[in-house]
């Protein structure tokens, strides 16, 4: 081999080595025969450094993936070879390899297998198997080899249309696992046997390859050989493991996901949550580790929904007596999901929403609920209403990765609500009130996440409760009288001086959602209007609830424009400031960026033209809400000729641009384009 070419291999190298490094590469690629030097190195372990093991393991890849049918049955025997070769040599090794060559030896031995197995090397499996035996090194390599094919055969991502099916790649996937089947998979699973007998203390790592090898082919071949007492006992053991339990937890999940028969599928999780009840597992608050009841809330979401499944399987198939003992064995689950939901870890509670959604699914087909089940209904919603809520650690001002993933998980208990609002309205109603009601009664002394999440709640129920057009307050009757009491608390009872920008931001979402409200109770729309105009809305402390108010504001005031005609006067002089041109060497930020300033401008429109004044007053009131803009868009025009500087230009000319966005709802841009357009003309500059 090209020595000085290997040197380039070394990520220090410098660029010259680098690039013949890979030229040589091309070159062995595209030779018919020159890669054969690299199938000696690794036969014979010729080289020690670990870059260049990885090369050869890559030129071999190539030659495997893209030229297999090209070569002769000599050069096809050498590959296998090679690879026998190597692998004894890890046998004898005292050092495994470091795992990226092992990875990618394995990638090569699946590529291999995936080539010849149904035609060339039937002995595949056997042949590994007889070489390794239980040698550790060995075991890591056959154990790796497994996850490799089982990513080459099995694509979990793919939607397996008709038209999928019959293309090349799928049916010869197909082709090796149904000759798997039959020739290879009950020896697979009997070395898997050993392996997690024979290493469970001695190798913990080589046990959970092993298990995440189980979880992984479980899903493709007969669960027979898995789910039977020998080989669910052994699982059941490692529970019992700390360095393996995690691992374990994985591979029952996958067992309990496989499709089955309704029947045997509910006799193997009832067998499994005995065994796993009986050892303490359920006893969710003495487990101290939360990573490992991230990974048991998977489990026995599991597990549940696959009961919630067998007992809609066997309903619809009219098997009565046994549908109604899968439910009581649903129902026996209850507990132990009230624990994971509202356990404090975020992770561990929502990794079992699935089955408390899909048992609330059952309920709601019920035709009639037990005073058990309606006692489930309420625990859940206190857990979803309590898991809700806020935590300290959430960092409002710098919102990051761990506030994100806690704002998908509000989506996830969003679900929930909605659908205990389909079983139960009239609970979820009366919960929320209970909630909402003594909140803001001791508003000024609660904890800003109980506040918030109170008025959240409230908030939610406008979909959880839908009506058409926002109508929440004609209809039924129960449920108008609970929400008008709701809002009319909310907008008197002075929690929107809570400070604290999330309270404040719910208070205008929430006001802003039930503005029908205010048609039926209009004598409240003062009060709301000054919490809009004041510092707490549009002069808010916070940017972000200032620039969310003024879009609020805007569509309050689309709804209620009506019901203003006596403030119209009064809100504009307050809002007058918000909405001046700021040039750009102003050197004071302005309350509202320019998109919130735009909003301010349709608001103060709307007002205007749809108010009952004169058409003179009107006029009047447009020349003062326009005229400041016309004079500092005047100001700033005749600036911009005079300016040589790129940078300040382009700020004048974004200035000016805003200044007829603010015009256009107004109808009057068409003026402003035309200054704009002489001013430019008189500079020379191209139009």
């Amino acid at each position: 081999m090209d020595e000085q070419a290997l040197l380039g291999l070394n990520p220090n190298a410098d660029a010259r080595y680098r690039q013949r490094a890979m030229a040589y590469f091309e070159q062995l690629k595209e030779s018919q025969d020159a890669w054969e030097v690299c199938a000696e190195a690794l036969a014979k372990g010729i080289y020690n450094d670990d870059h260049v093991k990885f090369f050869c393991f890559q030129v071999l890849e190539h030659q495997i993936k893209y030229r297999h049918a090209g070569l002769s049955a000599v050069q096809q025997q050498l590959i296998r070879e090679t690879l026998m070769k190597w692998l004894q040599c890890q046998l004898m090794n005292s050092q495994p390899e470091k795992p990226f060559i092992r990875n990618k030896a394995a990638q090569v031995f699946a590529l291999t297998f995936v080539m010849e197995y149904v035609t060339l090397w039937p002995k595949f499996f056997f042949d590994i198997l007889s070489l390794v035996g239980l040698n550790p090194h060995g075991v890591d390599i056959y154990l790796r080899t497994l996850m490799a094919i089982d990513a080459e055969v099995v694509d979990r991502d793919i939607l397996h249309s008709p038209e999928a099916r019959n293309h090349l790649p799928f049916s010869r996937n197909t082709l090796i696992k149904d000759t798997m089947r039959e020739q290879c998979i009950p020896n697979l699973v009997e070395s898997w046997f050993q392996i997690l007998q024979a290493y469970q203390q001695s190798h913990p790592e080589l046990t959970c390859q092993c298990l995440e090898v189980v979880g992984a082919y479980v899903s493709w071949i007969d669960l027979n050989l898995i789910a039977n007492d020998r080989f669910v006992n052994l699982l059941l053991s490692h529970m019992s493991v700390e360095e393996l339990r995690e691992e374990a937890c994985d591979c029952l999940f996958e067992i309990v996901n496989k499709g089955m028969d309704p029947v045997d599928k509910t006799k193997l999780v009832e067998s499994l949550c005995q065994v796993l009840q009986s050892a303490g597992f359920f006893n969710v608050e003495q487990e101290e580790d939360v990573d490992f009841l991230a990974k048991f809330s998977r489990l026995v979401n599991g597990m549940g929904q696959s009961l919630v499944l067998s007992w809609t399987k066997l309903v619809k198939a009219g098997n009565v007596k046994v549908a109604a003992d899968t439910l009581q064995a649903v129902e026996a689950k209850v507990p132990l999901l009230l624990q994971l939901l509202v356990h404090e870890d975020d992770d561990i509670s929502a990794n079992i929403v699935g089955f408390c959604y899909d048992y609330l699914h059952v309920l709601k087909q019920l035709p009639q609920l037990t005073d058990q089940q309606k006692a489930n209904i309420e625990a859940i919603m206190l857990a979803v209403m309590k898991k809700l809520t806020y935590d300290d650690e959430y960092n409002f001002e710098n919102e990051g990765e761990d506030e994100a993933m806690f704002v998908e998980y509000r989506k996830q208990l969003k679900m929930l609500l909605d659908r205990l609002a389909q079983v139960s309205p009239e609970l979820l109603l009366e919960a929320v009130r209970r909630v909402f009601t003594n909140t803001m009664q001791n508003w000024q002394t609660a904890l800003f996440m109980e506040v918030e999440v109170a008025i959240r709640l409230l908030y939610m129920l406008g979909e959880a409760l839908p009506a058409s057009h926002g109508a929440h307050f004609s209809g039924d009757t129960a449920k108008t009288s609970a929400l008008q009491d709701m809002m009319r608390t909310l907008v008197s009872c002075g929690v929107s001086g809570y400070q604290h920008t999330s309270v404040s931001l719910e208070f205008f979402e929430t006001v802003v959602r039930y503005d029908k409200f205010f048609i039926v109770e209009p004598q409240h729309i003062p009060n709301v209007l000054m919490a809009f105009l004041d510092q707490r809305g549009l002069r808010h402390s916070s940017p972000k609830v200032r620039s969310r108010v003024a879009y609020l504001f805007s569509r309050f005031v689309k709804t209620l424009h009506k019901h203003m005609n006596a403030f119209i006067e009064d809100i504009l002089s307050r809002i007058q400031d918000l909405l001046e041109l700021t040039p750009p060497e102003n050197g004071f930020p302005a309350l509202l960026t320019s998109d919130d300033q735009l909003f301010m401008f349709e608001t103060a429109g709307v007002l205007i033209v749809n108010g009952e004044s004169p058409a003179e007053r009107k006029q009047a009131l447009m020349r003062s809400l326009l005229t400041p803009l016309m004079d500092a868009f005047r100001l700033l025009l005749a600036k911009l000729p005079q300016e040589t500087e790129e940078e300040r230009q382009a700020a004048l000319a974004d200035c000016l641009s805003h200044a007829v966005g603010f015009a256009s709802p107004l109808r009057i841009c068409d003026m402003f384009c035309d200054m704009l357009h002489l001013s430019l003309l008189a500079k020379g500059a191209k139009t």
